[in-house]
């Protein structure tokens, strides 16, 4: 099983779709970088050679920024904003959309379930 930054590539799929199990990469960059280690994309996860994975780690650690190192640039971001006090922080801590979108209804992944009022009884 190859594993890259912390993170078990899934066995018996094609390399294109395993490598976008890394957080961070996604599909097009995925192709990019195999292109870059001259890996074929149809080729499985289980046929890879250590030096396949050799080659794909260096890459990635040279060129990109993934998983745990990127993970904590969103975040202090994210903090940023909210240190700033501008709108988008002001979002971030009340947890409400920040891109703009409407909260009136909708918004409930954002929000949370419904907190609904209790009346008491007499």
């Amino acid at each position: 099983m190859a594993r890259l930054f912390g993170v078990d590539l899934p066995k018996n799929k094609r390399m294109e779709i395993a490598l976008t199990y890394i957080y961070g990469i996604g599909k097009s960059l995925s192709q990019e970088i195999l292109n870059k280690a001259d890996i074929d994309l149809n080729l499985k996860t289980d046929s890879l050679t250590d030096q396949d994975i050799r080659k794909l780690r260096d890459i990635i650690e040279n060129e990109y920024v993934v998983e745990g190192e990127l993970r904590k640039e969103v975040s202090m971001n994210i903090k940023r904003l909210m240190d700033l006090n501008v709108y988008r922080g002001i979002r971030h801590k009340k947890h409400l959309p920040v891109r703009g979108q409407r909260t009136s209804t909708n918004a409930r992944t954002r929000k949370g379930p419904r907190k609904t009022v209790v009346k008491k009884k007499k």
